[in-house]
């Protein structure tokens, strides 16, 4: 460094920077003259008002100043050789904020990558926070950026040691300390609470983790992660600190520390590098404090085309026809957490906005979509699904999204709302898609209604994809080919994994879905208007080759590859008509 400083004190920078460009020949040599000297009075350094003017590339002033400080320029980072000691000393604030990374470190130096050639006196921190030399390369904005967030979304999170440190502080004392942060990977010199938080978190999100569960007992406190739909007991922690955990907690999401007896909703954002994470929070009070549950969603994966669905060729063809239609009700079923508010966002998708006044009542909104204009239920404030409908109608929309349909009353408005010229879509929680007309029947729905107005049901599981790292071919099991209602012969190989580093040992990997889509056709209105079971309606449907079952779906993964036939047996069962 002392090299570079010393030039840049001796020479007049601008001219010098001039002739090192004349030498390399690069273009636009009379306009950067131009530029340079009228550079005189101009308080920005020349690097940002070089890159500011468009004459030159990023990588063309990265060149030029490399050249002329004698200084090596990198394209591309690479994160394996960052020390661990940059990471935990430097917060990940600083480095985004004046774009440079320790990329290495030598014998009594390290290396550190800057996209900033004037920069010099924060380069010369690291140096001094690190306790050793510098020796000094360039690299553009975005590479050392991304090269910020993978470092430190790699470093490692000893949750235990955290722990043990939060554990022997006093914890009465530790609430004066608690504020919010904003960014997950900065942990440098937080507060034990914060930092054993944030790694709760970072860990989840590194995990693929849907839920994050924070569940107190006489003596500890279990955090437990929802991974692919399943539940993992992750870390135990002493039961004394639970009131300085659901604080933070607390205090993150906007909820009221002081309520202790009542439950609670909040939500907030936080941020892992560039990417920026969703929390839904959810506390109870129990016997041993207050039990907490942490919604993830990440906004940076988006919202799923209709082709990402994984939905069979056949279906897809049904979806698109179905949704062009200009009146009727969609409905979307399956459990809590099977994917239904993705699936519907996904049907928006699919809409032309610019063509059809599109309006959804949600309760929450997961995901804001463009040029939909979307309500938030407020039950409260008297803003109810019926309140919200209601209101709706006289917006002139053409498409509805109505978040769930709960109630007799509800069922009729979404009902009325197809009826008068509308395409409605909702959910239901129901087993399979002949269960969502039963259900509308017992919600009281006169049967000649939902016959005139329902147009086809979509039911849904999540199930996980096997491994592709360690899955392998094994013969069928015969008593699981039994378990589907399968021949013995309908499965000779299928794949089957024991799980790996890469999967966590779970032997799968991410999550698709599994579609039961029926279309209400005159067979299938007969039976509605017959109040038939819907066990029934199943059969009918099927005979006319109307639909195809969660569980066909669900095979069909199997003779892909894509899953396992236990995960298809732990989902779904065989198909049970009357």
């Amino acid at each position: 460094m002392s090299q570079i400083t010393e030039k840049h004190g001796q020479n007049s920078l601008a001219s010098d920077i001039l002739a090192t460009a004349q030498k390399m020949g690069l273009e636009n040599i009379d306009q950067l003259t131009e530029l340079l000297s009228k550079n005189q009075e101009n308080a920005k350094s020349l690097d940002r008002v070089l890159l500011e003017s468009g004459l030159l590339t990023e990588e063309q002033i990265l060149t030029l100043f490399g050249e002329y400080f004698g200084v090596e320029v990198r394209l591309s980072l690479d994160t394996t050789d960052v020390p661990a000691e940059f990471v935990t000393r430097i917060p990940a604030s600083y480095a985004q904020n004046h774009s440079l990374l320790v990329v290495e470190k030598e014998e009594a130096q390290v290396v550190v990558a800057t996209s900033r050639p004037l920069s010099f006196y924060h380069v010369d921190n690291v140096g001094k926070m690190m306790k050793c030399g510098v020796r000094l390369i360039f690299s553009t904005q975005a590479a050392i950026s991304s090269a910020i967030n993978t470092a430190y979304e790699q470093r490692s999170t000893v949750l235990e040691d955290v722990a043990e440190d939060l554990d022997e502080k006093n914890i009465e004392g530790l609430l004066g300390e608690i504020a919010s942060s904003e960014d997950l990977l900065d942990v440098v010199n937080r507060p034990p609470v914060i930092r054993l938080v944030n790694d709760i978190l970072f860990r989840a999100l590194q995990m693929r983790t849907s839920d994050v569960h924070i569940h107190p007992f006489e003596n500890k406190i279990l955090v437990r992660y929802r991974i692919d739909g399943l539940m993992y007991d992750m870390l135990s922690l002493d039961a004394h600190v639970l009131p300085v955990i659901v604080s933070r907690i607390k205090v993150m999401s906007g909820m009221d520390i002081a309520e202790r007896r009542m439950p609670q909703d909040g939500r907030c954002s936080v941020k892992i590098g560039s990417r920026e994470v969703d929390l839904r929070v959810s506390t109870i009070p129990t016997g041993y404090g207050e039990r907490t549950v942490l919604r993830l969603l990440d906004k940076s994966s988006g919202v799923y085309s209709l082709t990402d669905l994984g939905m069979a060729q056949h279906d897809l063809d049904r979806l698109d026809l179905l949704l062009k239609r200009t009146h009727g009700v969609f409905f979307v079923t399956g459990p809590t957490g099977s994917g239904k508010t993705t699936s519907l966002y996904s049907f928006l998708q699919r809409i032309d906005a610019t063509e059809k006044n599109i309006i959804t009542i949600e309760d929450p909104i997961e995901y804001q979509l463009d040029a939909i204009s979307q309500i938030q239920v407020a039950a409260k404030k008297g803003m109810t699904f019926v309140t919200a409908l209601r209101h709706v109608l006289r917006q002139d929309p053409d498409v509805i999204m109505v978040g769930e349909v709960r109630d007799q009353e509800t069922a009729r408005m979404v009902i009325q709302s197809s009826l008068t010229g509308h395409l409605v879509f909702s959910t239901l929680h129901t087993n399979d898609a002949p269960g969502a007309i039963t259900r509308m029947l017992d919600l009281g729905v006169e049967p000649y209604l939902v016959a005139s107005s329902v147009i086809a049901v979509l039911a849904q599981r999540l199930i996980r994809r096997i491994c592709p790292e360690c899955k392998e071919l094994v013969t069928a099991d015969m008593k699981q080919l039994r378990d589907l209602g399968l021949s013995i012969g309908a499965f000779e190989k299928v794949y089957h994994s024991e799980g790996c580093e890469a999967c966590f040992n779970t032997g799968y990997r991410g999550r698709t879905g599994i579609y039961e889509l029926m279309l209400v056709d005159d067979d299938v209105r007969h039976c509605i208007y017959k109040q038939e079971s819907a066990g029934q309606i199943k059969k009918v449907a099927l005979e006319s080759d109307n639909m195809t079952t969660l569980r066909m779906d669900g095979l069909r993964r199997v003779q892909s590859g894509e899953t396992s036939l236990e995960e298809v047996l732990r989902v779904v069962h065989t198909d049970e008509v009357d």
